[in-house]
């Protein structure tokens, strides 16, 4: 087999592991913020009801989330492809002059 095309396969298979990895620690982020955030409701229900502390940690957990999604599955993605083929590319051109 053509070492290129083994080189190009390899490649392929660690940007899909790596993605699979962002997904899966997205979800897992994702899990956590599910679980721990009622949780914290409770407590905070328990020992200070007069005092709804828990949506400070809501709210910046919160952010991270969305800054995480954004991150994994949204803004860029496309651009950030195009950047890695352009930069690939140039570095491509470079080594064979």
């Amino acid at each position: 087999m053509d070492t290129t095309l083994l080189n190009k396969e390899n490649l392929a298979y660690q940007k899909a592991a790596k993605r699979v990895k962002d997904i899966k620690g997205f979800y897992g982020n994702l899990t956590s913020y599910c679980l721990v955030i009622p949780f914290l409701l409770v407590l905070n229900l328990l020992t200070a009801p007069d005092h709804l502390w828990f949506f400070w940690p809501m709210l910046g957990w919160g952010i991270g989330i969305v800054a995480h999604a954004i991150n994994v599955f949204g803004i860029g993605k496309e651009w950030e492809e195009k950047k890695i083929q352009e930069l690939m590319d140039k570095e491509k051109r470079s080594g064979n002059q």
